[in-house]
C-alpha cells in the first residue's frame, strides 16, 4: 500500500532525524529480541531428540515419564539424571546404576550409552527469570555462568533484565496508547464544544486529578490481589487527563478559524470536524507531550515496583532489581543493570519520539 504524499513527507522527516531513526531501529531489535524471550532465557532446553522422537519443552509440558523416569510431573531437564536419560535413551538405569551415570573425560559421553544418543539445544541464558541456581552466596558477582550475576534469591539478573524488559514496555505501549485516545478524545469535546460542557469537564478533572493515586491503587490491590491488568487500568484511570488540557487549548484556538467556520456552513458533522481537520493540526503539541507520558509511564512502573505495590511478585520488574540494588550495596552490578537498563530504554523511547514529533510538524522540512 503506497504512502501518501503527506505520509511520505512525513517518513522523509522522520528518516532525515537520524538519532531518531537509528533508535527506532535499535529499539525494534531490542524489544524484538525480548518477545521471543523463552528462547534466549529458559531452564528448559529448546529442543530435544529422545529416541528419534522430537520434543519442544519451551512450549509444552512434558512428564519425566515421556523419557523414561518414573516420576509424571515436569520433567527437571537441569538434573543430570534427566539429562542421562535423554542421552541415553532411558536404556540405562540413571539413578540406581553409578556406572550408568559416569560420564567419559575424553567425550562427554555415557558408560553403555547407546549409538543413538539422544540430545538437547539449551538457549544462549539456560536460566529463566525465576530459575534459582545455588552456586554460592548471594547475590553473586558476574562470572561466566552468569553474565550480570545473580541476585539476592541466586536468580540469573539478565535474564530477569530480558523479562522485565518485555514486559515494561508492552505495560507503557499499551497504557500510553489507551490513555492518549481517552485524555485527546475528553479534551477535543471540551475544547469543540466549550460552554457548560467544558465546565463540567473541567470540575471532574479538577477533583481527578486531586485523587491520591497511591492510596487508591493499594487498596485495590489489598482487595483484589496485585495483577499485570490490574495495574493497566488504575495506570489508565489515573494517566488519561495527561493530554486534555494541552488538546483543549489547541481547541479552544483553533474552533473559530475559518476553515472550521466554513465546514460548519457546508454542513459538516462535528465529530469529521473535530478529528478530521482540527486534531491534524493540534498533533505537533500533542507529540510533543508524548515522550514525556512515556518516560513517566516507566518511571510509574518502576516505582510502584519498588515500593512493592507493582506487578505480583512471580513476574520479573526492573523496579524490583532497582529496590534489591538499594537493600545489597554490597552488590554493584545490580545497581549498575538497573540503571544502564533503564537509561538506554528510556533514552531510545524519548529519541523516537522526538522524531515523530518532527514528522508531524509541518513547519520542519529536513533535506
Amino acid at each position: 500500500m503506497a504512502l501518501s504524499p503527506l505520509n511520505q513527507r512525513r517518513w522523509a522527516n522522520f528518516k532525515a532525524n537520524r538519532r531518531s531513526f537509528w533508535s527506532l531501529w535499535i529499539f525494534l531489535a531490542v524489544f524484538g529480541l525480548s518477545l521471543f524471550a523463552e528462547v534466549l532465557a529458559n531452564d528448559r532446553p529448546i529442543l530435544v531428540n529422545y529416541r528419534g522422537q522430537f520434543f519442544f519443552p519451551i512450549y509444552k509440558f512434558y512428564p519425566e515419564v515421556a523419557f523414561g523416569g518414573d516420576l509424571r510431573t515436569e520433567a527437571n531437564y537441569r538434573d543430570e539424571g534427566v539429562q542421562c536419560l535423554i542421552a541415553t535413551g532411558g536404556l540405562i538405569d540413571c539413578w540406581d546404576d553409578p556406572a550408568g551415570v559416569t560420564k567419559d573425560a575424553a567425550d562427554g559421553t555415557y558408560k553403555g550409552e547407546p549409538v543413538e544418543s539422544g540430545w538437547m539445544i539449551w538457549p544462549p541464558i539456560p536460566y529463566s527469570y525465576n530459575t534459582i541456581n545455588n552456586v554460592g552466596p548471594a547475590p553473586s558477582a558476574p562470572d561466566a555462568q552468569h553474565w550480570l550475576g545473580t541476585d539476592d534469591t541466586s536468580r540469573d539478573v539478565l535474564a530477569r533484565i530480558i523479562y522485565g524488559f518485555r514486559i515494561s514496555i508492552l505495560f507503557t505501549l499499551i497504557v500510553t496508547a489507551v490513555s492518549s485516545v481517552v485524555g485527546i478524545a475528553a479534551g477535543a469535546v471540551q475544547g469543540y464544544f466549550g460552554g457548560r460542557t467544558d465546565l463540567i469537564f473541567q470540575r471532574v478533572l479538577e477533583i481527578w486529578s486531586g485523587t491520591p493515586s497511591l492510596y487508591v491503587i493499594i487498596i485495590l490491590f489489598a482487595i483484589l490481589g496485585r495483577g499485570f491488568w490490574l495495574l493497566v487500568l488504575v495506570t489508565i484511570l489515573f494517566g488519561w487527563p495527561a493530554l486534555t488540557g494541552l488538546v483543549r487549548a489547541e481547541f479552544l484556538r483553533a474552533r473559530n478559524f475559518e476553515y472550521v467556520r466554513a465546514a460548519r456552513a457546508l454542513g459538516v458533522s462535528d465529530a469529521r470536524i473535530m478529528f478530521r481537520h482540527i486534531l491534524p493540526n493540534a498533533m505537533v503539541a500533542t507529540l510533543t507531550m508524548l515522550p514525556f507520558i512515556v518516560a513517566g509511564t516507566v518511571g510509574t512502573l518502576a516505582a510502584l515496583d519498588y515500593l512493592g505495590y507493582g506487578l505480583p511478585s512471580s513476574m520479573p520488574s526492573l523496579g524490583e532489581l532497582t529496590q534489591q540494588a538499594k537493600q545489597n550495596l554490597q552488590a554493584p552490578w545490580l545497581g549498575w543493570s538497573a540503571f544502564l537498563t533503564f537509561t538506554i530504554m528510556l533514552s531510545l523511547l524519548v529519541f523516537i519520539f522526538e522524531g515523530v514529533r518532527d514528522a508531524f510538524d509541518p513547519r520542519k522540512t529536513f533535506r
